[in-house]
């Protein structure tokens, strides 16, 4: 028989870990806000495509500058109709 002793590797701290956990949420936030920026760039980019002149958001615009209470009154009726189908 040998006398080996097993020595377990020593573990990190409270404060080792929490520096740990610190640093993956940082990168992971990192992550996500360079998502939602680019999300942001695009939905930006295609709102800007969308309201050229002659377009059907351009033109939809437009009339509800006109007459903003006749276009809320047909939203209204558009909501109603969407709701009673379900």
């Amino acid at each position: 028989m040998s006398s080996e002793t097993f020595e377990t590797p020593p573990q990190p701290g409270v404060a080792e870990r929490a520096l740990d956990t610190a640093t993956d949420m940082s990168r992971s936030l990192g992550e996500i806000v360079g998502t939602l920026s680019a999300a942001v760039d695009r939905l930006s980019a295609v709102a800007k495509d969308a309201r050229r002149p002659g377009t059907a958001l351009s033109t939809l615009s437009a009339i509800t500058r006109e007459a903003p209470l006749a276009s809320l009154f047909v939203a209204f009726l558009c909501g109603v109709a969407v709701a009673r189908r379900r």
